[in-house]
């Protein structure tokens, strides 16, 4: 069980996980709050040593040699003799830029399997309030973090400049290596790594958005010694859909710390009084098991408290939003029902969708067994492209004479739910509500307004934007029996400009905009609890884990080309599980890259996900078709094993042409294998498994042949299929049987 523990008489906090301990502890008489531990477990007797250690100030000739070796500030105000990346920077009214503080107070609770610690920091002037929030959970490594800061007094606003979430010290080490997932548009959450060198890395997106070109999510492990199943590492993620920023600081004298939130690039955030911003979560976790072990952990505690979960914070800083749908924070609800096989009509119809059209794809995607039936992007307005239409989100009757009614009532009678593409943040120039609102996009006044796809954003800062939003996807989803949603965001943000707030604090759009997002979708959930939600944002612009406290999956990307996929899949479950990741299996050749790939192949790629299919189902031949019906089943008897199971990732397509990725939960093991074009001898033989229980014997459902664990994980498995210079897939099923 979690436990946060603290030592009145020292002054310090321990905070105990599952197999890690973090600590934390007063400093110069209370002026500040020290880091002390963050690794192995630590005995509650070790404490104190470690506060007499690093609670005092340094004497002054130490200090003048100690060339950066000061002890850390757990969250570092901008000010004093202070120079490392500051965690807050505010400006007060009489010129005052630096913050200088005293702890005010603590509070440890616990509710449920959940157990928090508040510490709140008082400025010794000005009225600035902060309190740093961490939360642990029975059964986890993971640490919970963010800060909370608030205008406490009466008179002129308080100007934040930079307000991080947290700051994460690590232990000294003599080198450091950074993990981190790049990308763009079709080529996203690319998994790359880099050493730490004196100085400073910065990770960020400027965008508006989570952003293909960066994912908030790292890994640090010292001496770059960490490898698949092996080693000590750090991770940490964020919880932001909007422009974030990381900064990976080597100061002088060898520390590194990271640490990040809200970008603080055009930013401020003026509070009023009696106002306050609640920062975005940033959770972290430290393991000795290396990268898997690290994947396995953030993956398992996605499942258990953050998927759909909502939020027990306001989503709106001094606002909170109509009660969520889902149990908050602190239930034990279990995890989220699995995700069930949907298809979705965009690369079969494109914008040229009727009513018959999308008649025919649903009755050919319920004889292959699908569960959910997606229309996409066409049937709203004089949507017949994408240079109009986008934001008059009413049916068009000329493609619909007779509503969505018919079309979704056979959808159901099929045996499947119904769902809908929106864009609700976007509005094209040619639309009825872009003629009506001009003013209510992002622009500057006299500067050119950035198109990209021929849209605009809409500024969701402004509360009748917000308010229109929420009514509009109320009335849709009021009036016909929605059960999905795929929630799209096409581009990102340009000229971010609010000319009626010229001079009235405008930059705080770039915050505002985001948490508004949050309010929509909170009330929309909590208004219509039979509806699910898949963020996608170009792709996979929006993907983070601020978004999934909101929606049941993600598109990891616009690029369905099944070997493409599989280096996208890899990075994407260095953090984010299977059950979110959707997956798509599409025509071949691949509309983006012309690749033909064998329809097998196409599946059991997607199959690593939560498997969708977007063909263009007419065109498919009835061997086609059956097979993909086959395969289907297949996914739906091994779904839970994917979606909810340990994940281990047995090779990387990033040391070759061959991957393979195994699936543990409980007595099932699935194992899929995909390896493209090769020399001879380049796919191994065998593939070694992991996770299995040594001494038991395993049954492969498909042959009947059995195996001895230990056989499996010392010598390994050998993938059916041709090692033949084409692509190729394999897909093994295992049942435990027991032990000898």
């Amino acid at each position: 069980m979690a436990e946060i523990w603290h030592d009145a008489a020292a002054g310090g906090w321990l905070l105990e996980m599952r197999s890690t301990a973090y600590a934390l502890g007063l400093a110069d008489d209370g002026a500040s709050v020290r880091h002390l531990h963050w690794g192995a477990p630590l005995a509650r007797a070790a404490l104190a040593e470690l506060l007499a250690a690093g609670a005092g100030k340094m004497p002054p000739r130490e200090r003048r040699l100690s060339l950066g070796r000061e002890r850390p500030d757990e969250y570092v105000p901008w000010g004093g003799l202070r120079y490392d990346e500051p965690s807050l920077k505010a400006e007060f009214a009489d010129g005052t830029r630096s913050v200088e503080w005293r702890v005010a107070g603590h509070r440890v609770s616990r509710s449920g399997p959940v157990c928090t610690l508040d510490v709140d920091l008082a400025d010794t002037v000005h009225p600035l309030q902060v309190t740093l929030s961490y939360r642990v959970y029975d059964g986890f490594d993971v640490l919970d973090r963010w800060a909370t800061v608030r205008h406490a007094g009466d008179g002129p606003p308080v100007v934040l400049r930079q307000a991080h979430s947290a700051n994460w010290w690590l232990p000294v080490r003599a080198s450091w290596r950074l993990r981190y997932l790049h990308g763009g548009w079709a080529a996203e959450t690319q998994l790359v790594h880099t050493s730490l060198t004196p100085g400073k890395v910065v990770l960020e997106s400027r965008r508006g958005t989570t952003s293909h070109q960066l994912n908030p999510w790292f890994t640090l492990d010292p001496e770059a010694a960490a490898t698949e199943e092996q080693g000590e590492l750090w991770s940490g993620a964020l919880a932001w859909s909007g422009s974030w920023k990381l900064v990976f600081e080597t100061n002088p004298g060898g520390r590194v710390h990271a640490c990040g939130g809200v970008n603080d690039f055009d930013w401020a955030y003026h509070l009023a009084p009696g106002e306050e911003l609640v920062l975005p979560r940033f959770a972290g976790l430290h393991t000795t098991g290396g990268f898997g072990a690290a994947s396995r952990e953030w993956h398992a505690w996605q499942l258990a408290h953050v998927l759909g979960r909502g939020d027990d914070r306001p989503s709106r800083a001094g606002a909170t939003p109509a009660a969520t749908r889902t149990a908050a924070v602190s239930a034990d609800v279990g995890p989220p029902p699995l995700r069930p096989v949907l298809y979705n009509s965009w690369e079969a119809t494109s914008f040229q969708v009727s009513e018959a059209g999308q008649l025919r794809l649903a009755e050919l995607a319920a004889g292959l067994g699908i569960e959910c039936f997606v229309m996409d992007d066409g049937w709203f307005g004089r949507r017949d492209h994408d240079r109009a239409g986008l934001g008059d989100w009413s049916v068009n009757r000329e493609k619909f004479p007779r509503g969505l009614g018919p079309l979704i009532g056979r959808v159901n009678d099929l045996g499947m739910r119904f769902g809908l593409w929106v864009e609700p943040e976007m509005v094209n120039p040619d639309s009825d509500l872009y003629r009506a609102h001009p003013d209510w996009v992002y622009h500057f006044a006299g500067r050119t307004r950035s198109q990209r796809r021929n849209q605009l954003v809409l500024n969701l800062a402004r509360p009748d934007v917000a308010e229109w939003m929420l009514a509009t996807l109320d009335r849709l989803l009021t009036e016909h029996p929605i059960e999905f949603i795929k929630w799209d965001m096409n581009r990102p943000f340009s000229e971010p400009g609010w000319p009626a707030r010229a001079g009235h604090d405008p930059e705080r759009v770039w915050t505002d905009h985001v948490r508004s997002l949050y309010a929509v979708i909170d009330q929309l959930r909590a208004a219509h609890p039979g509806v699910d939600f898949e963020s996608c944002s170009g792709g996979g612009g929006r993907v983070d884990l601020g978004i999934l406290r909101r929606v049941e999956q993600v598109w990891p990307s616009d690029n369905t080309d099944a070997w493409d996929r599989v280096k996208i899949q890899e990075g994407f479950t260095q953090v984010y599980p299977a059950q979110v990741m959707t997956a798509w299996v599409t025509d071949s050749p691949n509309f983006l890259t012309g690749r033909e790939l064998p329809l097998s192949f196409r599946f059991h790629v997607a199959m690593a996900g939560a498997l969708g299919v977007g063909g263009d189902l007419p065109r498919w031949t009835d061997a086609e078709l059956a097979e993909a019906a086959e395969l289907i089943a297949v996914y739906k008897d091994i779904r839970p094993v994917i979606q909810r199971g340990r994940l281990y990732r047995l090779a990387s397509v990033l040391d070759g042409p061959f991957a393979a990725s195994e699936y543990v939960a409980g007595d099932d093991v699935v194992v899929l294998g995909w390896w493209g074009p090769q020399p001879a001898g380049v796919r191994p033989d065998r593939i070694r498994l992991a996770g299995l229980e040594a001494g038991a014997r395993y049954r492969d459902i498909d042959s009947g042949r059995q195996h001895h664990g230990s056989a499996l994980m010392a010598e390994g498995l050998a993938l059916p299929g041709e090692s033949a210079s084409s692509f190729g897939s394999a897909l093994v099923r295992l049942a435990r049987l027991g032990r000898d």
